[in-house]
Order: structure tokens, then C-alpha cells, then sequence
């Protein structure tokens, strides 16, 4: 797990998240004008692991089942998921929870599902070349009511089950407490209920005997609401995500890699970006990112299931996380969009 950890938070890597369930992958081939079927997500997947220089920037991918499952035709043979990862240089995870649920008592909050019979599918993936895992909690935010201290505690026991039940399978957990965008809050409103959800967390995650140096955070950024009346700067929202972050993540953790939420990609690179210029912001633990559409989507965009797109799609992502590297850095600028 230390060997992951390390290969996992090479400085000037991130992580690109790939593990969106069949249905929502679906939905996404159907918004780019591409048939829903197996053979279409398999040539999707294909895509993306298939590009070379993929290694230069991303550390891991983080996959679902069915494409850990996969053989995919990489132009010569049949080839596993795994050997594609291993070619461009990078580690396979993959996404071990099973989806959300009404919690019940609870009108419109959500637990995340998928501890039972954990233990042997995280074998399971071992064996088949998996090196880290994912689990996603999810609190949806509201003025008022929500989240209620029952969803944040749910999902964060949940959480802390599932990183101790890795650790002990071999396997480095990274532990996504996620606060939705969904909604009209503020910014402060949405600290506020990060910094409970993370205590939460942590507190379970200790509970649980976790090992906080074998874990990988992955949280929001702490962002304003996206129907809100107002939108928060680079530099507001990396002023607010660090305080939230100083305040509640140990020093023990030995990295945080932030998801993007929905944010397109130049808002989830200018954001990142300002995180690594606030001056004075020496941190106890590394800090990347792991971006699924923020990475993803113009590539997707592009290849729109036509194999003569395929170069100018594995471009464009590359373009995507080069720009991220570049963030990492604090060296990202408007002007690289538009080389």
C-alpha cells in the first residue's frame, strides 16, 4: 500500500476518474449522439486508457466493474484493462460502492450502498490488477434541514467500514465525502456542512482503527451552489477550501485529491490552479485532483463514436489533463486554453 501511495501522489499527477456506472455512461453516450450499448462503452474505455501519453500526467484510473472485467481491442489484439493501464503508465483502481439510496426517514438524502459481501469482490479485485479503491458518500445541501446529522453519520460510518475492510484486503482506500453543487447555497453554507461531513468522517474513520497514512481523501472543493445567485471566484474558492481543509483533515493523511463536481473543465483547472497559489500554503498533505467530466468530456465530445476521431479525442484529453499538471504547478492560465 505504501508503493501505491507513492505512485499514487507523484507530485505533478492526478487521477482520472472513469467509474461511472452503466447507466449514467449510457446517458453520456446517448448526450454525445453514440448508441448505449456494451460494445460502444467498451470502445469509450478503449479510448481513453488507449491513449499514450496518458502516464505523463495521471498516476491511477479509477474503474467500474464492468470495465476491470473487459477485454479490449486495442488496434493489435484483445488486450485487459489492466495491460492498457500498465502500457501508459498508471495504476488501476476501482469503484467498490454500489450506488445510493433513499435513506429511509430521511426525504430526499441518500445512503451509499454495497458493504455487504465487500471482502471477497475487493479480493476479487485485487487479483484481477485492481491497487486502490473508491467508495463515494453523498450529502445534498439545503439552507434549513439538510443534510441531517443521520446522512452525514450514515454515510460517513459507511465510509470508514469500507476503508478498513481495503486495508486489511491490501488495497489503498480513497474515501470521497462528497457535498452535491445542486442547489442554491452559499458558499459559506456549503464550508459549513464540509467541514461537518470531514469531521464525521474522521471520527468514524478512527472509530473503525483506519490507518490515516494508508487513505487517500477525495472532497469537494467548497463551492457555492450552482443555482445560486452568485458564483465564487478562483481565489474565494481556494481561499474557503483550504481553511475547511485545514480545519478538519489530519496531518497524518498523506494526500487529498479533490473531485470536480460538475464544474467544466477550465473552472475545475482555474480553481485548482488558485489552491496552489494562495501564497503561504505550505500543507501537511499532498493536494491533486481526480476529475471525471472535467477530464473526460471533450474527448468524449469529439470521438462521438467515429474511430477517424479517435487521435483528435485522446488530444483533448490530454490537453485537459495537461492543463491540470499545469494547475498543480500554479501555472495555469486562461491563455492555455487556446494554445
Amino acid at each position: 500500500m505504501i508503493d501505491t501511495l507513492r505512485a499514487l501522489l507523484v507530485p505533478g499527477k492526478g487521477l482520472l476518474a472513469m467509474d461511472e456506472s452503466v447507466g449514467t455512461c449510457n446517458q453520456r453516450l446517448v448526450a454525445a449522439g453514440i448508441a448505449p450499448t456494451p460494445e460502444m462503452r467498451q470502445a469509450y474505455r478503449a479510448l481513453l486508457l488507449g491513449t499514450p501519453q496518458l502516464g505523463e500526467g495521471i498516476g491511477g484510473v479509477i474503474l467500474h466493474d464492468e470495465t476491470l472485467r473487459q477485454s479490449l481491442d486495442n488496434g493489435r489484439a484483445m488486450v485487459s484493462t489492466a495491460q492498457l493501464a500498465q502500457d501508459a503508465g498508471v495504476l488501476i483502481g476501482i469503484k467498490v460502492d454500489l450506488g445510493t439510496q433513499e435513506l429511509p426517514g430521511h426525504a430526499g438524502e441518500k445512503v451509499t450502498e454495497g458493504l455487504d459481501g465487500l471482502a471477497p469482490r475487493l479480493q476479487a479485485y485485487r487479483a484481477l490488477g485492481a491497487r486502490f479503491a473508491k467508495w463515494r458518500g453523498v450529502c445534498s445541501v439545503d439552507d434549513l434541514a439538510r443534510p441531517s446529522l443521520a446522512c452525514i453519520e450514515a454515510n460517513a460510518h459507511a465510509l470508514a467500514r469500507y476503508a478498513g475492510l481495503c486495508q486489511a484486503a491490501g488495497l489503498v482506500p480513497i474515501v470521497e465525502p462528497e457535498v452535491l453543487m445542486a442547489g442554491p447555497h452559499s458558499l459559506a453554507r456549503c464550508q459549513q456542512v464540509t467541514e461537518a461531513l470531514l469531521g464525521s468522517v474522521f471520527s468514524q474513520l478512527q472509530r473503525q482503527g483506519v490507518a490515516l497514512e494508508l487513505l487517500i481523501l477525495k472532497p469537494n472543493m467548497v463551492i457555492s451552489g450552482q443555482d445560486g445567485p452568485q458564483q465564487d471566484s478562483a481565489a474565494e474558492v481556494a481561499r474557503a477550501t483550504l481553511q475547511c481543509l485545514r480545519r478538519a483533515v489530519p496531518a497524518a493523511v498523506p494526500g487529498i485529491v479533490l473531485l470536480s463536481g460538475g464544474q467544466s473543465g477550465p473552472q475545475a483547472s482555474s480553481r485548482l490552479n488558485a489552491l496552489h497559489a494562495v501564497p503561504d500554503a505550505s500543507l501537511p498533505w499532498a493536494v491533486s485532483f481526480s476529475f471525471a467530466r472535467a477530464l473526460q468530456h471533450p474527448a468524449l465530445e469529439i470521438w462521438a463514436g467515429q474511430a477517424s476521431q479517435q487521435g483528435a479525442a485522446r488530444a483533448a484529453l490530454m490537453h485537459r489533463v495537461r492543463c491540470n499538471v499545469a494547475a498543480l504547478r500554479g501555472r495555469y492560465t486562461a491563455e492555455l486554453e487556446n494554445p
